[in-house]
């Protein structure tokens, strides 16, 4: 069940926990009243998955990073002018340091040192026209059904974990960098990239995924901004 009500996360440098304030959420939004995270919810039912593999790296644009495979389909999430996201759970790993975020009534981070954390990937594909897209590629905001702060998730930033799960930090690949940002997804093309966050076992979760291309000169066209909502279960 989706948790209406949420908190707010503390940003939080490693190396000083606790004393940074509360993330400020916009200026036109009100605080939502803070609810309780329940320390044991009822079990769910984990949803059946199945093994399959991502497109190949062939076709793949200049621009990218190769496509990884590997990992169990919980999700495919369709965008208009055919172009696909299939989320994959990778494996599960520990935190080799604390997360980005404190809890706002404990100051303990969300994500601490030595805490499961499980690792997603991203799998993007066109079958449409050539789109192009911009510095922000397609974004996915992960959340579980019960997450009860207004932020999104919270991860690990540490690069070997990334290369230990076999999943890409970000899309574009070293070296790949252009000014203006206009990166085209041919028709036939798949890039990937990963991310991980705090490790519920069962936990039904759903992902948000949009897309807004740009001109020419990199400039976003929001009249073209496309949305869509996929769901699975974190086995």
């Amino acid at each position: 069940m989706r948790i209406s009500r949420s908190r707010t996360l503390t940003a939080a440098a490693i190396a000083s926990i606790g004393l940074l304030g509360l993330v400020g959420c916009s200026s036109a939004e009100e605080e939502a009243p803070e609810t309780e995270q329940s320390v044991e919810s009822e079990p769910a039912e984990v949803e059946e998955t199945e093994e399959a593999e991502a497109p190949s790296a062939e076709g793949q644009p200049a621009w990218a990073n190769p496509v990884t495979e590997g990992g169990e389909l919980i999700s495919t999430i369709e965008l208009d002018d055919g172009v696909t996201v299939e989320v994959y759970q990778v494996g599960t790993t520990t935190a080799t340091k604390t997360g980005q975020f404190v809890d706002p009534d404990t100051n303990e981070p969300i994500i601490a040192e030595g805490d499961e954390i499980v690792f997603v990937n991203y799998v993007v594909s066109n079958t449409g026209d050539p789109i192009d897209l911009g510095s922000s590629f397609v974004s996915i905001d992960a959340r579980y059904d019960d997450w009860p702060y207004m932020q999104g998730m919270d991860s690990v930033v540490d690069s070997d974990l990334f290369e230990e799960q076999g999943v890409n930090d970000g899309a574009l690949a070293d070296g790949s960098y252009v000014d203006p940002s206009v990166y085209t997804l041919g028709t036939g093309e798949s890039f990937s990239y990963g991310e991980n966050f705090p490790y519920q076992a069962g936990s039904p979760i759903t992902f948000d995924v949009s897309m807004t291309p740009v001109d020419a000169e990199g400039e976003l066209l929001h009249d073209d901004r496309m949305e869509a909502e996929g769901t699975g279960t974190i086995a």
